[in-house]
């Protein structure tokens, strides 16, 4: 599942300086790679503690972790809607992502000069989500120009409906609000989904702070916090300057220590990432055997076909059956024949949906 988010920001914000720490990521944590498919485009390895586990009971030949593609966006400025500075590179680039990370200054530092004269995060936020959504009521009111004859005359229930969305939407926008937050069901969002409206995209928050506020945050974040708080989105702490400085040490041990001197049981690099996975709506399921032990990505929500359809097409249309161990069950009895020796591994069925964390074995038939 190559799904993708898209880390956007100011210039001087420290989106790029966190970009690339990602791009160091496998100097945060053991078995932790990255590779770049493109200039800005990285492919970063999910922590989960549950597939170390896993591979310390089975002993595998190799181990595979679930990855998610994190992109760079270039750095917006006012204008950027109209075609200003990488305006049209920018907004493109955000349209062909599933998510958004938005990077917000929250430290003073004279050294680093604000594009905008002062540190002002709700002022920032304001800037590109601006810029967001007058390219999203440009492409509303393309859509409404299209089907506003058809839903007048009647004859089209879907044009009408499509009309009667969006004619919620546009004021929604144009009072400066996002799309997401707009008083419509997810079932009416599918009838405007194919417009992929960069504001409908789910959001993660990421305040950028000093060294002495990334235990607790500051003045900044709470800022961020209560501008945000309607949105149902996470507002996730990090020092992109103390990342870069983890990324530089030697050993998963030095790391550990810096970590535990700043009072900080695991990396924001982690943190980042993880909350990029949940941001995608996604949920992991694994496979456990002496070849491989390997973390496989789903959509929550998931049936047992489509999972096995994530490993090969010809699990899913042949589908027969999934024994099912929870991962809690694997590691109390520690192997597959102790948990079936135990009664706790299940036969299921085309309905069943996955839960993360299962242990799935596919049966099927071609």
């Amino acid at each position: 599942m190559a799904l993708q988010c898209g880390i956007v920001g100011l210039p001087n914000v420290g989106k790029s300086t966190l970009f690339n720490c990602l791009s160091n990521a496998k100097a945060q944590a053991a078995n932790f790679p990255f590779c770049t498919i493109e200039p800005n485009v990285g492919v970063i390895t999910v922590p989960d503690e549950r597939l170390s586990k896993l591979a310390e009971l089975v002993n595998p030949n190799r181990i595979v972790p679930n990855t998610i593609e994190i992109v760079d966006i270039a750095g917006l400025v006012k204008g950027a809607s109209k075609g200003e500075g990488l305006g049209n590179q920018f907004l493109g680039n955000i349209r062909s992502t599933n998510a958004i990370i938005h990077v917000l200054r929250c430290f003073d530092d004279g050294n680093v000069i604000h594009v905008d004269g002062s540190v002002d995060p709700v002022r920032d936020k304001e800037i590109i989500d601006t810029e967001l959504q007058l390219k999203d009521l440009e492409t509303v009111d393309k859509r409404i120009q299209k089907v506003e004859k058809m839903a007048k005359t009647g004859g089209d229930k879907d044009a009408k409906k499509t009309f009667e969305i969006l004619s919620i939407v546009k004021p929604h926008l144009e009072s400066g609000k996002s799309a997401r937050t707009a008083p419509i069901s997810e079932e009416d969002f599918v009838f405007i989904d194919d417009l992929n409206l960069l504001t409908v995209k789910p959001i993660l928050y990421v305040c950028n702070v000093d060294e002495a506020s990334v235990a607790g945050g500051n003045a900044y974040v709470e800022q961020v916090r209560e501008a945000v708080k309607d949105e149902n989105a996470e507002v996730l702490i990090i020092s992109a300057q103390i990342e870069s400085e983890i990324s530089q040490l030697e050993s998963y041990e030095e790391r550990q220590m810096f970590l535990e001197d700043l009072g900080l049981s695991e990396s924001g690099v982690n943190k980042l990432i993880k909350a990029a996975y949940r941001l995608l709506n996604l949920a992991t399921y694994f496979t456990a055997g002496v070849q491989e032990v390997r973390a496989w990505t789903i959509e929550k929500g998931f049936t047992a076909p489509q999972a096995a359809g994530v490993i090969h097409t010809d699990f899913e249309k042949g589908f027969i059956r999934a024994e099912v161990i929870k991962y809690d069950d694997f590691v109390t009895y520690g192997s597959e024949n102790a948990c079936k020796e135990a009664g706790k591994l299940s036969v299921e069925g085309k309905t069943y949906i996955v839960e993360d964390g299962d242990i799935m074995h596919f049966r099927f038939n071609v």
